[in-house]
């Protein structure tokens, strides 16, 4: 017994029968109170079947039907059900043949078939079921029956309501009722819903310990933000009281550098203010354009300001964070600031090639226009990154603010920390003031007071005069015909004639598309220049008609050498560590020489292949490689997992030391120790590929005492070990047995400081070269420590 869902039957044309009835319970605790409302359900079960006719036709087709049906296959019909259907199929039938009788009596040939389904629809005939009514679709109105359960002790059915499809209406049988539970017949749709999805019955459907559960589930998430929350702002506070950024003057070393010879066109030298870079210009002078110094070993650029001093509220505290927050590849890395008066100046990263106006203006460099989109694409990429940060804009973006690494890629300087900085004391009439604003946008010259750090779309703005000085290489906002000062470039655009003053383009030096794009972003009005992202997209479907209008090497080819000298770097360091000590590497990179070192108690391992050269005579050369390779390169993998260092392999010979290059203490014992016995039971599992039937057999030997290393040789040089303690392992291991770990007494009173290994004393030995000596097998490592 189980609570039940009866869904309800809904009939065209008339109101719904209301026999629907759904009873949720709570989990019962007693069988007994389980039976009784299960029982309960159950007598409120609703039953509604076609209506049986009572016409005399259909009683005599039903008893024809059921001795044709035994007469003909043995067959009893005893559900009345069946009947119905039988019936109905017989009237629908009768139906079919009047309505095709009448179509063809009528059109006298073959008719089609929705002709005939036409007469068929809207039709009422007599049949055996009694009176068939079809509506206008060609569905037919029946007659139901509504049973009722009118005896618990029996489950005794009655029909207790009548539906009549001719009178559509519903008709109760006299003298019986319909009972309901609780005496009112349950609603259309439950209080709570179908699937107590109410919102109402919501929180009667809840249990106490699922309330309990989410309460102290949004405690716990309430609780886990707050506390988010509070330590993300301790760590800012921590951060901004640490200041990080901070560097004294002290700890700066001025490099003389600035002694050197200055060399620049009148131009650059009246534009440029305070550069960034050095270049070597056509007579082969160094060309410095920056104050630079060195910060803990390294040159760095320094920046100064014209502040007197500086008052370290949030705001600036806040942008110092910031600029050490902000790192990417085309960006100048912010090392600090010196807030020491009177050398107040900002410590940035120093880029020894130059500004990008210093390249342009020097006609000893050529650039391709691949090189020449290698720049323009990374100034791009910074601004987009810059733009995407929490600075959100540069304000002072020219090509004297773009500079070139070693690398050749270029990188924007000069941005953020509009609080920290000041504006040049130089009067509005000089010529560097107004030759500083020729990369200015329109409206950003128009303001009063326009905002220190600038504006995204005046940038865009900037961009766009970078992008003629890069095509024609001839100076910030080239006008064709008589030249205009500075002065009067500003003024004329701060006034706004029509048509606008802008640089002039040459159709000669640039692709007409780069030309639009110009013109595009110094566009008078601010919202219809494009953002750096689709700046970025627009380039790059240039660049690739520029290369294949200009074939020729490509532009990122200085930064993908530089990459694959990196990664052959990287190899060959690699290759160096697999040889040498890392220790030793480093001091042969570094030019020095490789000092040999004594070691007052190092374990050395040997290892050899019982039986090789039975099985090098009965193999050929490739198959013995093979060998030799399998499982020297599953040993290899296997003493990474210890502190030990592969001296080297001579043929079947395998050599490991733990303690040196770097000491370990007394752990040297414990590491080859447990490596052979690693390496043992590897062996037992290995497989000769052109022998899988036979067992390699391992014979090891270990002692431990005092060493001498170093590197012997130039060509191919080696790190080798020497003294007596290398001549007795190897003893160990030419005397011990296959399959055994053979170790001397000193390293038998090393193991035993760690009570974990278990040794079985062989006995005394005559050993070559040492006379008479005590030895023991290694059998294994207990789980005591």
């Amino acid at each position: 017994f189980q609570p039940v869902t009866f869904r309800g039957f809904e009939h065209r044309a008339t109101t719904p029968l209301l026999f629907l009835f759904q009873m949720q319970t709570e989990k019962m605790r007693k069988p007994f109170d389980y039976f009784k409302t299960s029982f309960s359900c159950f007598q409120n079960v609703k039953i509604l079947t076609y209506r049986e006719p009572q016409n005399p036709e259909y009683r005599e087709f039903v008893n024809n039907l059921k001795t044709d049906a035994k007469m003909m296959f043995n067959y009893t019909i005893k559900d009345s059900l069946m009947n119905i259907i039988a019936g109905g199929f017989y009237d629908g039938l009768m139906l079919y043949t009047h309505a095709l009788n009448e179509t063809m009596s009528t059109s006298g040939t073959r008719p089609p078939g929705k002709d005939v389904t036409k007469r068929m629809w809207n039709r009422t005939f007599h049949g055996v079921t009694g009176l068939v009514h079809l509506d206008e679709n060609g569905d037919r109105e029946t007659d139901f029956a509504l049973w009722d359960m009118i005896d618990t002790n029996t489950s005794a059915f009655q029909i207790v309501l009548v539906y009549n499809s001719s009178e559509e209406q519903l008709t109760a049988v006299p003298g019986t009722d319909l009972h309901w539970l609780g005496g009112v017949r349950p609603p259309d749709v439950p209080v709570c819903g179908f699937k107590n999805d109410n919102p109402i019955c919501l929180a009667k459907t809840i249990t106490i310990h699922q309330m309990v559960s989410i309460v102290i589930f949004f405690i716990f998430i309430m609780t886990l933000t707050i506390t988010v929350f509070v330590y993300r702002r301790m760590k800012l506070e921590k951060e901004l009281v640490a200041q990080l950024w901070r560097i004294t003057w002290e700890d700066i070393q001025m490099s003389n550098l600035d002694k050197v010879l200055r060399s620049g066109s009148r131009m650059t030298l009246s534009l440029r203010g305070s550069n960034y870079g050095s270049l070597m210009t056509g007579d082969g002078n160094l060309q410095v354009f920056a104050k630079t110094g060195y910060y803990k070993g390294n040159i760095t650029a320094i920046k100064y300001t014209n502040r007197k001093r500086i008052e370290l509220n949030r705001k600036i505290l806040f942008e110092l964070k910031h600029m050490r927050d902000v790192q990417n590849e085309h960006l100048t890395r912010f090392i600090g600031a010196c807030i020491d008066p009177p050398n107040i100046c900002i410590i940035t990263e120093y880029c020894p090639r130059g500004s990008l106006q210093d390249i342009l203006e020097n006609d000893s460099i050529t650039l391709d226009w691949m090189f020449k989109y290698s720049l323009i694409n990374d100034i791009v990429k910074g601004m987009l990154f810059l733009h995407n940060s929490v600075i959100f804009s540069h304000g002072k973006l020219k090509s004297s603010n773009c500079v070139v690494d070693n690398r050749f890629v270029l990188k924007i300087t000069d941005y953020g920390l509009s609080s920290f900085r000041s504006e040049s004391d130089t009067g509005k009439d000089a010529h560097a003031y107004y030759a500083q604003r020729l990369w200015m946008a329109p409206e950003l010259l128009r303001m009063e007071c326009p905002p220190p750090q600038g504006t995204q779309k005046g940038d865009v703005y900037s961009f766009g005069i970078i992008l003629q000085e890069v095509a024609l290489r001839r100076g910030a906002f080239y006008l064709e015909g008589d030249p205009l000062s500075p002065k009067e470039i500003v003024d004329r655009v701060i006034l706004g004639e029509w048509p606008c003053l802008r640089p002039t383009m040459d159709p000669q030096s640039h692709s007409p598309e780069l030309g639009q794009l110009m013109q595009r972003c110094w566009a008078e009005e601010p919202t219809e220049r494009p953002e750096f992202n689709h700046i970025r997209l627009l380039l790059r479907k240039q660049n690739k008609y520029e290369s294949d209008q200009h074939p020729g090497q490509p532009a990122e080819l200085v930064e993908e050498r530089t990459q694959a000298y990196h990664e052959e770097k990287r190899k060959a360091e690699a290759l160096l560590y697999q040889i040498l000590p890392h220790s030793v590497a480093e001091q042969l990179k570094r030019g020095e020489t490789v000092q040999a070192e004594a070691f007052d108690s190092v374990t050395i391992y040997f290892s050899d292949i019982v039986g090789f050269t039975a099985i090098s005579a009965e193999s050929t050369p490739l198959e013995v490689v093979t060998l030799l390779n399998d499982l020297y390169t599953c040993f290899d993998a296997i003493i990474d997992n210890f502190d030990v260092y592969k001296v080297e392999t001579i043929g079947d010979a395998y050599m490991v030391v733990s303690g040196l290059p770097v000491r370990n203490g007394k752990l040297h014992g414990r590491e080859i120790a447990r490596m052979a016995l690693a390496l043992l039971d590897a062996v037992r599992t290995f497989k000769i590929r052109h022998r899988p039937e036979q067992q390699l057999k391992l014979r090891i030997g270990i002692h431990s005492g005092p060493v001498c290393a170093g590197v012997v040789g130039l060509k191919m040089p080696r790190y080798c070990l020497f003294g007596d303690t290398v001549n007795t392992s190897s003893r160990m291991e030419s005397s011990g047995e296959a399959l055994k770990i053979h170790v001397s007494a000193a390293t038998r009173d090393v193991l035993l400081e760690f009570n974990c290994f278990q040794l079985e004393l062989r006995g005394e030995i005559d050993v070559k070269g040492k006379g008479k000596m005590t030895t023991y097998w290694l059998l294994g490592e207990s789980n005591s420590q």
